[in-house]
């Protein structure tokens, strides 16, 4: 689906991702982990050629993204990012744009079938008896699923996440990546997504990419990733490492200050 090769980019003449290769198979949900500034957001960014890269190039099923036009790569490629609402559109309004890459030339207004596949993004991301109500009025997490919903509404094969439950509660955390999870399996998309909570990584992506510094500093399944070695070298924080009793992910536990001055004085 995905390959990045030798890819160097960042912004003016400073250098965030520095030598970047890896690939992404059809159907993977991959979590893009790292620290601030490490160049997760620089990534994404240039995966929808909102940044050149410097060096190096991108394959979108082999084929280099810059032959695609924007309005071309937006058919294949959608992107929640985390300011992407406006507050004073509607819902069905706001959703109906994810259709302006289908139009066709001089075409100014929705389709039958620009509405129905809205109405289908809505009805998957439980935000059809929301269309009517102005965005500025809903909920973070509705607010959320209606950005996904005019992502969804673009038919992409591949979906980029950036943080999309950042300043949500962990109900509407779960309720998210719960239904991005079923979007990849049940429906094929397939997804890369920024996260900030390494546990929340852990339990919903198939492999996870560390980076650290502008590098990949390792990738891989969770358990392979999340290592109480790799997590406290890139993140500088002493932390202890276990398995989910339910689903066998690693789960990181957060180690005080007071903790560790009590645990060293034992």
């Amino acid at each position: 689906m995905l390959e990045i090769k030798n890819l160097t980019c960042g912004y003016d003449s400073k250098f965030i991702l520095q030598d970047i290769n890896f690939k992404i198979s059809a159907r993977e949900l991959i979590g893009i982990i790292g620290p601030n500034g490490s160049g997760k957001t620089t990534l994404l960014r240039a995966i929808t050629k909102v940044i050149r890269p410097k060096k190096g190039e991108i394959l979108l099923e082999k084929e280099n993204i810059e032959k695609f036009s924007f309005k071309e790569l937006a058919k294949k490629i959608a992107v929640v990012s985390q300011n992407s609402v406006a507050n004073f559109m509607a819902v069905e309004e706001f959703v109906l744009l994810g259709r302006i890459p289908h139009r066709k030339k001089l075409q100014f207004l929705e389709t039958k079938v620009d509405e129905r596949i809205a109405q289908e993004a809505m009805a998957l991301t439980g935000t059809l008896q929301l269309k009517e109500r102005f965005i500025g009025d809903l909920s973070g997490g509705e607010r959320q699923l209606v950005v996904i919903a005019r992502a969804l509404a673009q038919e992409p094969r591949l979906l980029l996440l950036d943080e999309p439950t950042s300043h949500l509660d962990i109900a509407h955390q779960v309720k998210i990546l719960d239904l991005i999870k079923r979007l990849n399996k049940e429906n094929g998309i397939t997804v890369i997504i920024v996260l900030h909570d390494l546990n929340l990584a852990s339990q919903y992506c198939d492999r996870l990419i560390l980076f650290n510094n502008g590098f990949i500093y390792k990738a891989g399944p969770p358990q392979k990733v999340l290592t109480y070695e790799i997590i406290e070298e890139v993140y500088k924080t002493v932390v202890l490492v276990k398995e989910n009793p339910i689903s066998s992910k690693p789960y990181v536990f957060l180690v005080s200050e007071e903790e560790k001055q009590k645990k060293g004085g034992a």
